[in-house]
């Protein structure tokens, strides 16, 4: 059973940091590509902003919103991905998820509650 597993968030002052960690089992999360989307109150998950993307060869693309800031990064020794986020704002307060496709198939973590005060 695949199974993804955020953590990391919290409440940070903006200008602050944190690292989001998404842990998997059941798969080689290396051998999939990983996205972090985020979303916002009001939208559905499945729409939210998708922010960051590592590919299985490490290779990693950014969203405008957040290039320059965050950093997509991925260990498969502890079969994780992570989300580092830099200089953080109060528009990046949102709810994170990690994804992975396999064969067609959607999986979603349970999310991470990123909050930043101005």
């Amino acid at each position: 059973q695949v199974r993804l597993v955020e953590s990391g968030g919290g409440l940070v002052q903006a200008g602050g940091s944190l690292t989001l960690s998404c842990a998997a089992s059941g798969i080689d999360l290396g051998a999939y590509a990983t996205g972090w989307y985020r979303q916002t109150p009001g939208k559905q998950r499945e729409a939210g902003e998708l922010i960051a993307g590592i590919n299985k060869n490490g290779g990693a693309s950014y969203a405008d919103s957040v290039k320059g800031r965050f950093t997509i990064s991925r260990d498969n020794t502890k079969n994780t991905v992570y989300l580092r986020m830099d200089s953080l704002t109060p528009e990046d307060t949102a709810v994170y998820y990690c994804n992975t496709r396999i064969r067609l198939l959607d999986y979603w973590g349970q999310g991470t509650q990123v909050t930043v005060s101005s």
